[in-house]
């Protein structure tokens, strides 16, 4: 198996000669009946459209814009429902690591550790994280360039591991907007591992609400469209069952009952992206 292929199981490969992967779940965990809705949507969205899919939720958003807002059931409790759905649905589950600290109790139930784009020139958290042996997803940084994320994915490939993905989740140039430059697909494709687009943080506006982000909904589909049709081994994209009432990126978020819409153009689109 080459570095552009990463087996997340014994079942699961993420790489160009095969099925798009989907990253897929609400930005925090909220409550476990609302996690269990989404997961078991999502898995059948996925199974009938033949695409290979993972659970993600976040057990705490540490990044939040204000001090006040919800921040998720924190790693004990969050970890419990993250091993319930695991278990109960027997699907992946991908969530964000913030400390060191946290590497460990994670890796019993996460088959993917996420980096958060604000910490991926953490040296000693990619370090820590690449030692644990589990596939290691780096959010590119909101300030980073695409070539710079070589860097990033040397700090992990550095403890033998080379279970790594890269995701792109747009530019920031400050004024509360985030830009995606389709030429960072390609780019982060040179770095020889997989390429994840995040189409709904993509369309975030940080800050834009004064004490939270905002976002800007429309845009998720044109952009997942334009990136399968670039290039990219999976999605990435957070949903709701009602955005309007999410605690966390309500308005970056696809509303559960359109996700399959959403994936049904990407898989059209990275099909025919494959065969030629």
């Amino acid at each position: 198996m080459n570095n552009m292929e990463v087996k997340i199981t014994d079942s699961m490969i993420i790489g160009t000669a095969h099925p798009l992967l989907v990253i897929s779940g609400p930005c925090v965990i909220e409550n476990e009946t609302m996690c269990i809705e989404i997961a078991t949507t999502l898995k059948n969205v996925c199974h009938e459209l033949g695409i290979s899919y993972i659970f993600k939720a976040s057990f705490d958003k540490a990044n939040r814009t204000s001090i006040d807002s919800f921040r998720g059931p924190g790693l004990e409790k969050g970890l419990e429902i993250l091993k319930h759905i695991k278990d109960s649905l027997s699907i992946p589950i991908v969530t964000d690591i913030h400390e060191i600290s946290q590497i460990e109790p994670v890796s019993h139930v996460a088959d993917i550790l996420q980096i958060p784009a604000f910490l991926c020139r953490q040296t000693d958290l990619l370090i820590e994280a690449g030692n644990s042996k589990r596939t290691i997803n780096i959010k590119k940084g909101q300030f980073m360039a695409p070539r710079d994320m070589q860097s990033a994915v040397e700090k992990v490939l550095s403890t033998g591991n080379k279970n790594v993905l890269v995701t792109e989740r747009g530019t920031t140039f400050g004024y509360k907007n985030l830009v995606v430059d389709m030429r960072s697909l390609v780019i982060m494709r040179s770095l020889n591992v997989p390429v994840i687009f995040d189409a709904t943080h993509s369309v975030q506006l940080p800050g834009g609400q004064g004490k939270s982000s905002g976002g800007q909904r429309e845009f998720i589909l044109p952009l997942v469209r334009a990136a399968a049709a670039v290039g990219i081994d999976g999605l990435f994209l957070e949903t709701h069952p009602n955005p309007e009432e999410a605690k966390s990126d309500g308005p970056n978020s696809i509303p559960l009952s359109k996700i399959k819409q959403s994936l049904l153009q990407a898989v059209k689109i990275h099909d025919l992206f494959r065969k030629n």
